[in-house]
């Protein structure tokens, strides 16, 4: 139960008078607390896992799409 108490005032100062109510906040902030945990922590795997990718040269294509641009004054073709 000491343990509980420490963490407890480690998420923040206590939200009520009443130790019940102050006990539930705490399990909300340790909810709140614990998927941003798990939610950085799928963000840094995901870095990990794609630190070096470099697409190999056969895979990428290399395609040329061409805009044809009309007005009054002005014909150009824009590729890119």
């Amino acid at each position: 139960m000491k343990l509980w108490r420490l963490w407890a005032k480690a998420l923040g100062e206590k939200a009520s008078k009443c130790n019940r109510e102050s006990d539930k906040i705490a399990l909300v902030r340790t909810f709140i607390f614990a998927s941003y945990l798990i939610t950085n922590g799928f963000i840094v795997a995901n870095t990990v896992r794609h630190w070096n990718d470099v697409p190999d040269h056969k895979d990428v294509s290399y395609n040329t799409i061409c805009i044809q641009t009309h007005s009054t004054k002005f014909h150009q073709m824009i590729c890119v």
